[in-house]
C-alpha cells in the first residue's frame, strides 16, 4: 500500500501525515509502555516494538491509515509464554508467529479471517479485558501483596487479602490519572490527552516526592537506543515446545490487524489488501523478534487516532515510528518517571473500551447459539486458557455456521 500511495503523493498529504503521526506517537508512548509492563516485559520493549513493528506494519502492510505495535490483547499470551517459557521463550514464538503470518499472506488466507464468528471475537475480546484489569488492580490501588499469580481468581483473592495495604497517594494518582483521560478525550477529542494525563499524574508525584512506584524506581532506567538485531537461539525441541504459542499469536495478530483494518475502511471509505497486510503483519513480527520486542498487530484505538488526526497514507504510520524513536534516544530519562498507578489507570480503561457494556448486552441478547459462544469463550479464556478459548470457540463456531447454512439450504 506504501507504494501505491507514493505514486501520486504530494505536500499536503505529507503535511496531513505528519500532523497525524506525531498526534498518534503521543498516544502510542505510554500505551506501549503500559502494555510491556502489564505483560511481564521490560518496559523498554514496548517502545521498542512501537517503533520496529509500527514501521515495517506501515511499509509492508495493506492498509493506509493502520498503525502497529503492540496492543492490550497480546498481554494474556505474553504473559504466559514468559512466565512458560521465558523471554527468550516470546521471542522465538514471535519470531515463529511472523513466519506462519507471512506463509498466510503468501498463500492468500486474509479472507477467511471473516469466518471467525462475531460472538467468539467478542467472547475473547471480553474475557481479555477482564484478566487486563484484574491485572493492573494492585498498581492502581497500591497494594502490598507480593508476586500475584497468573490465574485471575487466586489474584484477586490475595488482592482482598491485601485490602487493608491501601496506599491513598498511589490511589489518587490512578484515580486523578484516569479522570483527566476521560475528561480530556470528551473535551478535545484529538488532543494527545492519553500522554498529557499520565505526564501530569506522574508529575506530581515527583514533586510532591509522593511514596508511589515509578518505572525507574521498578525497573531501573529505559535505554536509549534500539539493540542490535540478532537471531534467537532456534532448536528443534524449541520450535515443537513453542508452536502452540507461535500459533496463538499468529491468529491474535492477524484478527486484530484485519479488524482494525476494516474498521479503518469504514472511516476513510477506502479499502485495504488483506493479504497484504497478514504479509506485513508477519514481516513486522520477525523484525520485532530479532531486536527482542513483543508481539505486534494493527493497533485499533491508535489507527483510529491516525485517521481522526487527518492520516492520508501509510507515511504517517512511518512518521508516528520515527517520533517514538525519537523519543526514546533523546527522553528516556523521562519516560522513566512515569507513575505505575497512571500507567494503570490507562490499561483500566482500555480494558473498559476493549469490553464496554454494549458489547455484553450484544452477546447476551444474541440468539442462544451465538450467546453460549460469547460467554463460553469469554469464561475460558477468563478461567482456563486463551489458546483453549480459541481452539473450542473457532472449531463450535464453524461447526454452528455450517449447521445453520445446511438448516437454510434445507428450509429452501
Amino acid at each position: 500500500m506504501l507504494l501505491h500511495t507514493l505514486k501520486t503523493y504530494n505536500k499536503s498529504q505529507f503535511l496531513a501525515d505528519f500532523q497525524a503521526g506525531v498526534t498518534v506517537a503521543m498516544v502510542a508512548i505510554p500505551l506501549s509502555l503500559a502494555i510491556a509492563i502489564a505483560s511481564g516485559a521490560p518496559p523498554a520493549t514496548g517502545l521498542i516494538t512501537a517503533v520496529v513493528a509500527g514501521f515495517l506494519i506501515s511499509a509492508f502492510g495493506g492498509s493506509r491509515v493502520q498503525i502497529g505495535g503492540p496492543t492490550g490483547a497480546f498481554i494474556v499470551v505474553v504473559f504466559s509464554v514468559i512466565m512458560d517459557h521465558g523471554y527468550d521463550g516470546l521471542v522465538l514464538a514471535t519470531f515463529m508467529a511472523g513466519g506462519i503470518l507471512i506463509l498466510a499472506g503468501l498463500l492468500r488466507l486474509g479472507r477467511f479471517i471473516a469466518l471467525v464468528p462475531e460472538s467468539v471475537v467478542e467472547g475473547v475480546t471480553c474475557g481479555i479485558a477482564v484478566i487486563i484489569a484484574a491485572s493492573q488492580l494492585k498498581d492502581f490501588f497500591g497494594f502490598d501483596a507480593g508476586a500475584l499469580p497468573a490465574e485471575v481468581l487466586p489474584k484477586l483473592a490475595i488482592l482482598w487479602t491485601a485490602r487493608d495495604s491501601l496506599s491513598p497517594a498511589t490511589l489518587a494518582i490512578g484515580l486523578l490519572t484516569m479522570g483527566l483521560i476521560l475528561v480530556l478525550k470528551r473535551l478535545y477529542p484529538k488532543f494527545p490527552g492519553l500522554l498529557v494525563a499520565v505526564s501530569i499524574g506522574s508529575g506530581l508525584v515527583v514533586l510532591l516526592q509522593l511514596p508511589v512506584d515509578t518505572i525507574v524506581s521498578r525497573f531501573g532506567a529505559l535505554p536509549d537506543h534500539l539493540p542490535w538485531p540478532q537471531l534467537p537461539v532456534i532448536t528443534i525441541a524449541r520450535l515443537i515446545e513453542l508452536l502452540p504459542s507461535a500459533m496463538v499469536i499468529a491468529f491474535l495478530a492477524g484478527l486484530e490487524s484485519l479488524l482494525s483494518a476494516m474498521i479503518a475502511d469504514k472511516m476513510t471509505g477506502e479499502t485495504h489488501r488483506p493479504n497484504a497486510e497478514l504479509l506485513g503483519q508477519g514481516i513486522a513480527n520477525v523484525g520485532s523478534a530479532l531486536v527482542g520486542g513483543l508481539p505486534a498487530t494493527g493497533a485499533l484505538a491508535r489507527t483510529a487516532t491516525n485517521v481522526q488526526a487527518g492520516a492520508k497514507t501509510p507515511v504517517a504510520g512511518l512518521i508516528h515510528a520515527f517520533t517514538v524513536l525519537a523519543v526514546l534516544m533523546l527522553a528516556a530519562p523521562l519516560a522513566g518517571y512515569l507513575a505505575m498507578p497512571a500507567l494503570a489507570a490507562l490499561l483500566l480503561l482500555a480494558a473498559w473500551n476493549m469490553c464496554p457494556p454494549a458489547t455484553v448486552l450484544h452477546g447476551l441478547k444474541a440468539a442462544w447459539p451465538e450467546r453460549v459462544l460469547f460467554l463460553g469463550t469469554l469464561v475460558l479464556t477468563v478461567l482456563v486458557d486463551l489458546t483453549v478459548s480459541l481452539g473450542v470457540g473457532i472449531v463450535a463456531g464453524l461447526a454452528l455456521r455450517a449447521w445453520q447454512q445446511r438448516s437454510a439450504t434445507s428450509a429452501h
